[in-house]
């Protein structure tokens, strides 16, 4: 496996610019809000606004698009960056037809590679082409609409403003982090041993298509919670590729195990108060541990998972038994030519386990660029080292991801002005479904964070919103930060790339049983419990680093 050191360096110049900007950009002009550690002028603090008491949501809302006319305008381009997702298919047709015409264009012209006299010899580009499948990119939706935010945020406030926000109130970890523990997720090593771990359950169905499927999808969300939600979609969507997708399964089916990966995924991540991101934003503020998530969420999450999955299984049972038949017709005394990326031979133990504490020592790090990418660095260094055990470590993926990542980001950070009323507005009995359609439009950890800077929020209210906010994550793309993981690695799959609207369909059913499980299910009463120490309390990604000085002055009220 070749890596150029250009790529390296590249790479590592893209993963660190966010905090390069952060940190060494040039001293940050005076604070517009001090005590929230903010730079710029936008988006105004919650705690800044009027509250008027006995105003209705609507009227709490003129108010604030009065006092920052910005608010509406940062909004309508979200709301059009959402709308442009569900438009991406139709870009990618445009995409396909122009290459088309291009091909045909250059033949006739003799500019092909097998027409040139030259052995290594590039094909002309279509710029039109390219320009299309950029806009029909769903990673590079949010990216892209920045420039819209950008030319608003300098008229209503200015570029100075703009740059500020950007470079110095939002906390690009995240992003990064996903990055890199996607790459890692998807070596050769990690994948082989998850492979194994999940074989075991798969050989009750005597390791068909069909116990894969199962397997897969019960057992890498539960394994979220331990080795973070990203990377546990990364491993569960390359199994259901190389196990289950690549025997062309009906669109009906596909989009189905799709809406179940990513709404299991959602949820599998709340054994734990350190893997999902919408549980990360509120544990330690709230005191949450490992037992209160444990008999709170985790074990509600599992109920359902399993419940969606046996529900699926046996709804689908009669094309899932068709897919294994295929499988075993296919094998029957044919050879296979494989490629050397699917090859079978064993990874040595001692590799499995360096690239297992890499994965450890990117988690453990999460909250800390500076330590992961210098682990990443030197575990690029360590696949270079065995590459004959390795398969290409490609990047490609991870950076959309991150760049999708970061894109909302900058756009959520400008949506509090809006979520924060109607989550306080919102009667407790129905907050969280107003919490899972909210998911829905909005990354889940930042309706959890906005959450968590309410004063007075009741427990029971606390409770309605993580779990409303666990229970979309699975609606959409940009629902759940793991997401654009699982899309990016399975849109090959689906003809014209995966449909929003389809993916809501498939994930839907899983929605709705997961709704009523953590509804219905008991658990021990929940009571208001102290807040730890500030310093403990995760800064959120939308969010200026709170924590960095580690003290209570510069925590966002």
């Amino acid at each position: 496996m070749r890596i150029s050191l250009i790529r390296l360096v590249l790479a590592a110049v893209l993963l660190l610019a966010p905090e390069v900007f952060a940190a060494g950009g040039g001293a940050p002009k005076e604070m517009a809000y001090p005590e929230q550690n903010q730079t710029a002028t936008f988006p105004i603090p919650l705690s800044e606004y009027e509250r008027p008491e006995g105003a209705s949501l609507m009227e709490t809302l003129s108010l604030r698009v009065a006092k920052d006319p910005f608010n509406l305008a940062a909004t309508i381009i979200f709301i059009l960056a959402i709308c442009h997702t569900f438009a991406a298919g139709f870009f990618m047709k445009l995409a396909h037809k122009a290459e088309h015409e291009h091909e045909e264009r250059i033949r006739k012209l003799g500019l092909t590679k097998d027409q040139l006299d030259y052995e290594d010899a590039e094909e002309p580009v279509s710029f039109k082409a390219t320009a299309y499948h950029f806009l029909g990119e769903i990673e590079a939706i949010f990216g892209i609409w920045i420039f819209a935010l950008a030319a608003a945020a300098t008229y209503f406030h200015g570029w100075s403003d703009f740059k500020d926000y950007v470079a110095h109130d939002r906390n690009f970890t995240e992003p990064m982090f996903v990055v890199i523990i996607m790459a890692i997720a998807a070596s050769r090593p990690v994948l082989k041993v998850s492979e194994l771990a999940m074989s075991q359950a798969a050989k009750i169905g005597d390791g068909s298509p069909a116990a894969w499927w199962f397997s897969v999808l019960t057992i890498a969300p539960i394994l979220g919670s331990f080795i973070t939600e990203p990377a546990a979609m990364t491993i569960g969507a390359m199994l259901l590729g190389k196990k289950f997708y690549s025997r062309k399964p009906s669109l009906k089916l596909a989009y189905a195990t799709l809406g179940l990966l990513f709404v299991n995924v959602s949820v599998g991540g709340t054994l734990t108060h350190f893997a999902a991101p919408p549980v990360l934003m509120v544990a330690g503020k709230w005191n949450w541990d490992m037992w209160f998530m444990m008999s709170h969420f985790g074990y509600k999450a599992v109920v359902g998972l399993v419940l969606a999955n046996v529900l699926f299984y046996f709804y689908f049972k009669k094309e899932l038994t068709r897919i294994n038949d295929a499988a075993d017709g296919k094998e029957d005394g044919v050879m296979h030519a494989l490629a050397w990326k699917d090859r079978e031979d064993k990874v040595p133990v001692f590799i499995i386990l360096i690239h297992l504490l890499f994965l450890a020592w990117t988690v453990y790090t999460a909250h800390e660029p500076v330590l992961f990418v210098g682990g990443f660095l030197f575990f690029l260094a360590f696949v270079m080292a065995t590459k004959h055990h390795q398969n290409a470590i490609s990047m490609k993926s991870p950076l959309l991801v991150g760049f999708f990542l970061a894109g909302l980001i900058v756009h959520g950070g400008c949506q509090g002005w809006w979520i924060e009323p109607i989550i306080l507005a919102l009667p407790g009995g129905i907050l969280m479904f107003g919490s899972t359609v909210l998911t829905a439009f909005n990354d889940n950890a930042a309706i959890t964070y906005l959450a968590s800077q309410v004063d007075g929020l009741e427990a029971a209210k606390k409770y309605a919103v993580v779990a409303g906010a666990v229970t979309g994550g699975g609606l959409t793309v940009i629902a759940n930060a793991p997401n654009p993981a699982g899309q990016s690695l399975l849109n090959r799959y689906f003809p014209g790339g995966i449909s929003p609207a389809k993916l809501a369909l498939g994930a839907l059913v899983p929605t709705v049983i997961l709704y009523i499980c953590f509804n219905i299910l008991p658990h021990p009463a929940m009571e208001d419990m102290p807040a730890p120490d500030p310093v403990e309390a995760p800064a959120h990604p939308m969010a200026p680093d709170a924590t960095e000085a580690g003290t209570e002055e510069n925590l966002p009220e």
